[in-house]
């Protein structure tokens, strides 16, 4: 295949050029086909590419202090609560502040990044949706993340790391990859929606059962789910051990509902972390064409006038 790639570049210069584009293909296939999904790399690979100069690992985690306690070697810490959302307005982190987050944490135009955390990546995978929102694409999840790294006994280090100041630049936010509050009313007054939402939460919240999981601060004042939106629980996405299921059981899962990829998705939650792992897998895995609704039912649910279907008709009472 080389050979004949080469075929119109002089005799004199095939081997140095030989080389160089065998070499590219190696550093494509090293990062490009590291599991089952090009959106994922394992454990193994990651291990043995820790100390891979052009590679940053990344934590993203619901706890910050777990980084503090222990991490991948060489791993940066993003808060997703303050490095990965404007911390005063009801928005993602800035343009301009996600560009110098990347730059402080040594990445340059050409680094590889892959992402992890815990409660299955949930916040990892929101890191990797703002990534994608500011078209950097160069990124994968260490599928099963810490819990699995952890359960299978891999080093973790509490050393601090820096790194050298690195040169990315950052796109405007891409408008595609994001629903709004506005998006999602359309579709919740339509009779035959093109665009199809899936409710990721537990079969309890969208039913309207309980308002949001126990002992979690973001409460919203309604209880229910959007009108027209299907449930697939974000855990029905998962092996065991953290993994991500095959595409080819993705597809059975949201087939059932009849997600397909025909039409346009929209993923939501709480408050947009959860969703972003479902949006992970239509997207980046299935390759459907979805959207994360960050605003999800915090947002959704505090709105005045709003339709709302509330199947256990459960009332709030102030408390």
């Amino acid at each position: 295949m080389i050979q004949k790639a080469l075929h119109w570049i002089p005799r004199s210069h095939r081997t140095l050029v030989g080389y160089v584009f065998f070499g590219m293909v190696l550093q494509f296939l090293a990062f490009g086909s590291a599991s089952a999904s090009e959106a994922l790399v394992s454990n193994d690979w990651l291990e043995k590419n820790l100390k891979d100069k052009s590679l940053r690992v990344i934590e993203v985690s619901v706890d910050p202090g777990k980084f503090e306690r222990g991490h991948i070697h060489g791993a940066v810490n993003f808060r997703w609560h303050t490095d990965l959302v404007d911390p005063v307005r009801r928005d993602i982190v800035s343009r301009e502040n996600f560009e110098k987050l990347l730059q402080n944490a040594g990445i340059d135009k050409d680094t590889k990044v892959v992402l992890y955390g815990d409660n299955n990546n949930w916040f990892a995978a929101w890191g990797a949706w703002i990534f994608e929102v500011y078209g950097i694409s160069n990124v994968k999840l260490l599928d099963g993340g810490r819990k699995k790294w952890e359960a299978e006994g891999r080093a973790l280090s509490a050393k601090p790391v820096s790194y050298k100041a690195g040169n990315i630049t950052v796109s405007a936010a891409n408008p595609k990859l994001r629903a709004y509050f506005a998006d999602v009313v359309q579709i919740a007054k339509q009779a035959n929606p093109t665009v199809q939402l899936v409710d990721i939460r537990s079969p309890d919240e969208y039913s309207g059962k309980i308002f949001a999981p126990a002992g979690v601060p973001e409460l919203s004042v309604r209880a229910g789910h959007i009108p027209g939106a299907v449930n697939v629980p974000w855990n029905q996405a998962v092996a065991a051990d953290g993994t991500f299921k095959s595409a080819d059981e993705l597809r059975k899962v949201y087939a059932a509902v009849g997600i397909d990829g025909k039409k346009p998705i929209v993923t939501y939650c709480r408050i947009g972390e959860r969703s972003s792992h479902t949006w992970f897998a239509l997207k980046k895995i299935l390759g459907y064409d979805v959207r994360n609704y960050d605003g999800s039912w915090t947002e959704y649910g505090n709105a005045v006038g709003v339709p709302v279907t509330n199947i256990a008709g459960t009332v709030w009472g102030g408390t």
